[in-house]
């Protein structure tokens, strides 16, 4: 374990920095693919929305060390845990 956060691990790998989102860990990995935000390597899976559509979204994150340094990674995951805190002031504001 590199570094966690609220809402956050970020793990050391063999290849990889790994960021895994913590508000997603219930989920089952459905795929493997680039995810378009961050353009890496990502394990994906499906929630659903009150209407019954569904959304990949995801899981972890794979960064290979040979492109990003720890901080960019870091500062990624810093990122989302800004948006879940948002997030959570604007649905739970007595948390």
């Amino acid at each position: 374990m590199l570094k966690k956060g609220i809402f956050y691990f970020i793990r050391d790998g063999d290849d990889s920095i790994i960021m895994e989102d913590k508000t997603k860990g219930g989920l089952t990995v459905q795929e493997r693919s680039i995810d378009e935000k961050y353009n890496v390597e990502a394990e994906k899976g499906m929630i659903y929305d009150m209407n019954g559509i569904g959304h990949k979204v995801g899981i972890r994150w794979f960064f290979l060390k040979k492109d990003y340094a720890f901080d960019k990674v870091l500062s990624f995951a810093q990122e989302m845990e800004q948006r879940y805190r948002k997030i959570r002031e604007e649905t739970c504001p007595d948390y």
